[in-house]
């Protein structure tokens, strides 16, 4: 009887996982694997994520990890941002590994991320958030960090 019971609890937590790593990263909670349409050409211009109100990014350790982030074009360039980043899962696993993956508008990108620390390319990630979001641009918190996003072959 409890060989059933065990048995159907490991099963529901498997779907259940299965589920949440399918359907996530879902507001600020992460997920897995991003699906999506594979793009596998590489993108010179990614002025359309402008029009995303978030992208998804997925770095890998031993396993895939997923967030939803702001991500902002300038130029054609696209960055991602985060405030408070030092520490956070997905930024050390970036800063280890640049190889990840982005899904804007249902479609799946390789990417190479890299921190950004020249003061004047992250003012200039600063204003193209302040333009996508609407929000004042204001002096750039020391906390916020940014990462260039490039196409990976």
């Amino acid at each position: 009887m409890w060989k059933y019971i065990l048995a159907a609890v490991v099963v529901a937590a498997v779907l259940g996982y299965t589920a949440f790593i399918v359907s996530c990263p879902c507001d600020r909670t992460p997920g897995g694997w991003l699906l999506g349409t594979e793009v596998s050409e590489p993108v010179a211009d990614w002025a359309f994520a402008n029009e995303a109100p978030l992208c998804q990014v997925e770095v890998r350790s031993w396993h895939p990890h997923s967030v939803n982030l702001n991500c902002m074009s300038a130029q054609g360039a696209l960055y991602l941002s985060c405030a408070q980043c030092d520490g956070k899962y997905w930024s050390t696993i970036a800063l280890g590994n640049p190889d990840g993956r982005m899904r804007i508008g249902g479609k799946v990108y390789p990417v190479r991320l890299q921190r950004v620390t020249d003061p004047k390319v992250l003012d200039n990630a600063w204003q193209a958030r302040a333009a996508k979001t609407g929000r004042a641009a204001g002096p750039r918190s020391a906390d916020w960090w940014s990462f260039r996003v490039t196409s990976r072959e």
